[in-house]
């Protein structure tokens, strides 16, 4: 393992934390959306994550495998019967999207991302340190 990896393994959870703070920015927004683009309701998407080995078997960093929609919770019905999306009770179909999650989700995605940042700095850090080691 070189004195490098740590910027790779750091640098591979950056892009998948901050992949993952656009999903959740994304649930968030359609929150409150009756219908997307294809007009069927908004699903809640997660991104799953995959963990990288490096040659020799060492651990390595992380890579989003997918983002999948999370199917298995039922949509939120709401009484509405004048809407032009109703059906014929007078049910809307929101998105299954839980906003209290979704801030769980965020500030998990901020926490991992603040904390790679900071070992970031800290092999820079030791690196530079090391560079110095000798100098009079």
């Amino acid at each position: 393992m070189s004195m490098f990896s740590v910027f790779e393994i750091s640098g591979s959870a950056l892009t998948a934390n901050s992949q993952r703070m656009n999903v959740t920015a994304s649930n968030l927004a359609n929150a409150d959306s009756v219908a997307g683009p294809d007009g069927k309701p908004y699903y809640a998407r997660q991104v799953m994550f995959q963990a990288l080995g490096q040659s020799g078997g060492s651990p390595g960093g992380v890579r989003v495998d997918r983002v999948v929609e999370d199917t298995t919770t039922p949509l939120r019905q709401e009484y509405r019967p004048g809407h032009p999306l109703a059906d014929a009770q007078g049910y809307v179909s929101l998105p299954n999207v839980d906003p209290v999650n979704e801030m769980v989700d965020m500030i998990s995605a901020s926490r991992s991302y603040q904390a790679n940042v900071e070992v970031m700095n800290t092999a820079k850090t030791l690196m530079t340190k090391t560079l110095t080691i000798g100098e009079g």
